[in-house]
């Protein structure tokens, strides 16, 4: 690749994905504009600020989904886009105009700032929820699949309004693409788990980690779970940007493994945590389903990570940062208990439940159990709220 082609613009840029995403680039020697709604926040963006070579490959701009045109700045001189940026309120009394809409129009004007700076190739970061919400699951899926959104509409189901505006968006994408002569990927990620950057509880993770946190409402979208490492996701993004023979869809997924699987992975490597390994309706017989990712391999991309890789990885990024109960392999942790001045979490979550209000060094920090605390609607979903 030449050198003009090393200016890329990333959206979403201090989320879960976007700041992973962000981080390999500039390895990989690209100039990144990231846009995040609020450059000057520090609590947000000190992250990426602080990543190796940002101060010389990576410039920070204010841009918003909801705002038509304000992508048109960050974009010209880019020879390429990485759209991670995607809102998302599931408590939304509003979901059409709230949710919906925005994404669809968000993503259109970025096409159209795309196409005034005659960008080379625009890559989308999809999801899962645009190929299986059907009334009845298949045993595997490939690109060809659609989510069925009349059945999504009518059945309402937990998070019903982000399969809508991701299918809608990808949708509207393949079209405008087509009539404006824009080259276009998308890639379609399964739940993305392992190690990251933001200093936040990534909202993939509150269902990936429910297991441990004891998050029942979250059990059901891992039932029969796909997964994808985080690293291994933003790899492919790179690796499909840079190819010139991608063409269309692509999904993203290492490993297919059942909620049991990942309970006992997770009670194997951390015996400390109450985790179940029985779940309701789910037994040793019920059969795995496939996304199959063979497109994507087809064309030389490799997988790197096991699904203990993405777990573990996660597991102690979220107690570094303060996010899940520390452990100890000798005695439990009192609840008040206080080492070097600082009150820790207990090891056990059985009989203590964080606060929504708990603060760890003065943030606020997601409660080990979600069951009576949902997201709010300010919550920040790949950098967007």
């Amino acid at each position: 690749m030449g050198l003009e082609t090393k200016v890329v613009c990333v959206t979403g840029a201090s989320g879960f994905i976007g700041s992973w995403l962000v981080m390999r680039l500039l390895e990989h020697g690209y100039n990144v504009r990231a846009t995040v709604r609020d450059p000057d926040n520090m609590k947000k963006v000190k992250h990426l600020l602080d990543l190796p070579n940002a101060k010389t490959q990576l410039s920070l701009w204010k841009a918003d989904l909801k705002e038509e045109g304000s992508f048109d700045d960050p974009i010209q001189g880019c020879t390429g886009v990485f759209h991670v940026a995607t809102p998302m309120d599931f408590e939304s009394k509003d979901p059409e105009n709230e949710m919906i809409k925005p994404t669809t129009e968000g993503m259109l004007s970025i096409m159209k700032s795309c196409v005034k700076a005659n960008v080379r190739r625009l890559v989308f970061t999809s999801s899962a929820g645009t190929v299986d919400v059907q009334p009845v699951q298949k045993p595997a899926y490939d690109e060809s699949s659609w989510s069925d959104l009349d059945f999504v509409r009518s059945t309402k189901m937990t998070g019903w309004m982000y399969f809508v505006s991701k299918t809608l968006a990808e949708q509207a994408a393949w079209k405008f693409a087509e009539e404006n002569n824009l080259d276009f990927i998308s890639i379609i990620p399964t739940l993305v788990v392992g190690p990251f950057l933001m200093p936040s509880f990534p909202p993939s993770l509150i269902t990936a980690l429910s297991p441990i946190t004891g998050n029942k409402a979250h059990y059901s979208i891992i039932r029969q779970g796909q997964f994808v490492h985080l690293d291994d996701l933003v790899m492919s993004h790179i690796f499909l940007y840079e190819n010139p023979a991608a063409k269309g869809r692509y999904i993203c997924s290492s490993h297919a493994e059942n909620i049991t699987g990942i309970a006992k992975l997770l009670k194997k490597k951390y015996p400390e945590y109450d985790i179940p390994t029985e779940f309701e309706g789910v037994d040793e017989k019920l059969e795995k389903v496939l996304f199959s990712s063979e497109k994507l391999t087809r064309i030389g991309f490799e997988f790197k990570y096991s699904l203990e890789d993405m777990f573990v990885g996660a597991v102690e990024t979220c107690r570094e940062k303060g996010l899940l109960p520390l452990s100890h392999e000798k005695k439990q942790q009192k609840q008040e208990e206080v080492i070097n001045g600082e009150k820790l979490f207990p090891l056990s979550h059985e009989n203590h439940r964080l606060k929504p209000q708990e603060a760890i060094n003065g943030e606020k920090r997601f409660p080990l159990s979600q069951e009576n605390y949902q997201l709010k609607h300010q919550e920040v979903i790949n950098g967007v709220k």
